[in-house]
C-alpha cells in the first residue's frame, strides 16, 4: 500500500510560480510511474503531467507544455511539479497519483493510488 501526500499549493498571481511536491510512503516508490492531475468543481479530473519509473520520460497536457515540469527523486520518494508562468485557468485541486505501470500514463483510470490533493489558486 502506497500513501501519497501533496504539499506546496497556495495562492499565486498570474505569471507566478509554484512547486508542488508529493511524498510517498509504503511500497516501492521506484516501481511506479507517477502523475499529476487537477480538478475544478463540476468538472472531471484532468491530466496534467506524468513521469516514468526512472524519471527519463515525461508527458504533458497541451495546456501546460512549456510551463510545467514534472520530476522525481526516487531516493527521497518524492515527485515534483514545477509550475511557471501560471494562468488563472491553472486553478484547481492538484492530485498526485501512482501507477504500477512503469511507463508514462496520462489515463487517470490506470492509477492505483491517489493523494488527497493540494489547492492551487491563480489570481488574475
Amino acid at each position: 500500500q502506497v500513501q501519497l501526500v501533496e504539499s506546496g499549493g497556495g495562492l499565486v498571481q498570474a505569471g507566478g510560480s509554484l512547486r508542488l511536491a508529493c511524498r510517498a510512503s509504503g511500497g516501492s516508490f521506484s516501481a511506479y510511474a507517477m502523475g499529476w492531475f487537477r480538478q475544478v468543481p463540476g468538472k472531471e479530473r484532468e491530466f496534467v503531467a506524468t513521469i516514468n519509473w526512472i524519471g527519463d520520460a515525461t508527458e504533458y497536457a497541451d495546456s501546460v507544455k512549456g510551463r510545467f515540469t514534472i520530476s522525481r527523486e526516487n531516493v527521497k520518494k518524492t515527485t515534483y511539479l514545477q509550475m511557471n508562468s501560471q494562468k488563472p485557468e491553472d486553478t484547481g485541486a492538484y492530485y498526485c497519483a501512482a501507477t504500477r505501470i512503469i511507463y508514462t500514463m496520462p489515463d487517470p483510470n490506470k492509477y492505483d493510488y491517489w493523494g488527497r490533493g493540494t489547492q492551487v489558486t491563480v489570481s488574475s
